[in-house]
């Protein structure tokens, strides 16, 4: 392992041979030192599961590069419990071959990667460009480093999570950045129905792109417009409006009393 300076963790949920996960590397490897522990098969929306039916492995496949026989999050607890000597000083999940915004971020095992960094206490950053084939990493992966080094000179006083998309156009394109809230989908048909050869029913899920609504702010309209998305997120999804409604309802039960009978009766 590389000693001295920043310590970087980078994870994935594309797979540690993931052609995103290795421009990051690249761009980020100024910076400080680089250290991938990574799934070793893709992983896309698996959330933030983690492996508890059966034992994982771990390979290495070069000096700092792990690939962990797990999900993103098993990736981190791995690297963060077993392999780095140290908690990093950032955790950055990426690159994402697709966009991560709106209510995916909940089905985003890319966004969970950095959700564990957050929990383990630690300031991490999922990226994502938002096409799923795209021609180049170069500006998302050169703007992952303006992120990092941004977040590393400021050090804020909690470790922050934040979610960043990444427009898939020229890189001279890219008009800046803008801090967003989260986006709304729009949902059109998202299962098929199709027959196997023996006439039964089959399904897959994810059969058509989402739709987006153009809220003011969002993830969606700053990509859309050309700019890459930053958007601070936080673990506390409580309902406080909701708390002071039903504070309002009285739900008020108690257990019934129950008379048992004498034994022998």
């Amino acid at each position: 392992m590389a000693s001295g300076g920043k310590k970087i963790l980078i994870t994935n949920d594309d797979g540690i041979r993931a052609e995103g996960l290795i421009a990051l590397a690249d761009s980020l490897e100024p910076v400080g030192s680089v250290i991938i522990v990574a799934p070793e098969t893709e992983q896309s929306a698996s959330s933030h599961a983690i492996t508890l039916d059966k034992p994982l492995r771990i390979a290495e496949y070069g000096p700092n590069r792990y690939a962990v026989s797990g999900t993103p999050t098993d990736s981190v607890l791995i690297a963060v419990k077993e392999i780095l000597e140290r908690k990093p000083d950032i955790l950055v999940s990426g690159i994402n071959h697709g966009p991560n915004m709106g209510e995916d971020v909940t089905y985003s095992g890319t966004v969970a990667a950095a959700i564990e960094g957050n929990i383990l206490g630690i300031p991490s950053i999922a990226v994502s460009i938002t096409s799923w084939t795209p021609s180049s990493f170069d500006a998302a992966a050169e703007i992952s480093r303006f992120l990092v080094e941004s977040l590393l000179d400021r050090k804020p006083k909690y470790p922050c999570l934040w979610n960043v998309n990444v427009p898939s156009i020229p890189k001279n394109e890219i008009r800046g950045i803008r801090i967003t809230k989260l986006g709304s989908r729009i949902y059109k048909e998202s299962i098929i129905r199709k027959k196997d050869p023996r006439g039964k029913d089959y399904f897959w899920i994810g059969g058509g792109d989402p739709g987006w609504n153009r809220e003011e702010n969002s993830d969606f309209s700053a990509v859309s417009a050309g700019y890459v998305s930053v958007t601070p997120l936080h673990l506390d999804i409580t309902d406080y409006k909701g708390i002071f409604e039903l504070k309002e309802w009285s739900l008020d039960w108690k257990p019934k009393q129950t008379t048992r009978s004498p034994a022998g009766e």
